[in-house]
């Protein structure tokens, strides 16, 4: 197989199809606590915040550099207009629950898009993860990482050479 050809399978790849088990995917609930999610984070880029586990409304992300306004002082974020809400977010200020700190701007994709929608979403916003929405729900996430992985599995299964 050529390596356009693979590209050209890949890029029509369903996310669906080459999504990591849900399981496996970092995902708490708004009212977990702090602790819970800086264990998480020593080991993760980030975690999803859903409302709750029945209906799985997004709510938002925590990454692992959000871990910054955590631990700074309520006082360290005054220093900028507009970042009051950044305040919020330290637990000297008040931060308690993943609620409390996550981002909730967060760039979503729904489920039947496909690899190419992916990227092209994660160069126009210069991010390397989204989570993957049905109806606004969390069923699962693509990263950079996961389709990296995927383009190599296709190319080795393929046999297709990279040719200068």
């Amino acid at each position: 197989m050529e390596v356009e050809v693979a590209l050209k399978k890949f890029h029509s790849l369903k996310l669906t199809d080459i999504m990591p088990r849900f399981e496996t995917i970092p995902v708490v609930t708004a009212d977990t606590d702090l602790l819970s999610i800086l264990k998480i984070l020593r080991t993760r880029h980030h975690v999803w915040v859903v409302k709750d586990r029945e209906n799985m409304e997004l709510i938002g992300i925590i990454r692992y550099m959000d871990v910054i306004d955590v631990l700074l002082p309520p006082e360290a974020h005054r220093f900028k207009l507009g970042m009051t809400s950044k305040t919020m977010k330290s637990l000297l200020g008040g931060a308690a629950k993943a609620g409390d700190i996550a981002e909730r701007h967060v760039l979503t994709i729904d489920s039947d898009e496909t690899v190419l929608d992916a990227i092209q979403k994660m160069r126009k916003y210069r991010i390397q993860v989204l989570a993957v929405v049905d109806d606004g729900r969390l069923i699962g996430e693509v990263s950079l990482r996961i389709l990296i992985d995927e383009l190599l599995r296709l190319l080795r299964v393929g046999g297709a050479q990279w040719r200068q």
